[in-house]
């Protein structure tokens, strides 16, 4: 099979992200690049990858912070529970 290797003793069929994306080729994404440049303009493409960035951005602190927090609560339950003490119900 295309783009499959052996490895112990079955086959990893992992896709080649760099080169396919969702099974399209080179042509493919060529033809949808020029699709979005005549739909959108040369103009707008970078604000709507400005856009796309932060919106990135904006996601990338909030599951960050998320994860602090989550870590910061396991972290006061082992605290609590190394000091033998129950949380009490607010």
């Amino acid at each position: 099979m295309k783009g499959c290797q052996r490895v112990d003793k079955r086959l990893d069929c992992r896709m080649n992200t760099t080169l396919a994306f969702m099974n399209l080729g080179g042509q493919e994404m060529i033809i949808i690049f020029v699709v979005i440049l005549l739909l959108f303009g040369a103009k707008k493409i970078p604000e709507l990858a400005r856009g796309l960035g932060k919106s990135m951005g904006e996601f990338k602190k909030a599951r960050d912070e998320f994860e602090r927090e989550i870590t910061k609560a396991e972290d006061d339950v082992k605290i609590r529970e190394a000091a033998g003490k129950e949380p009490r119900d607010s």
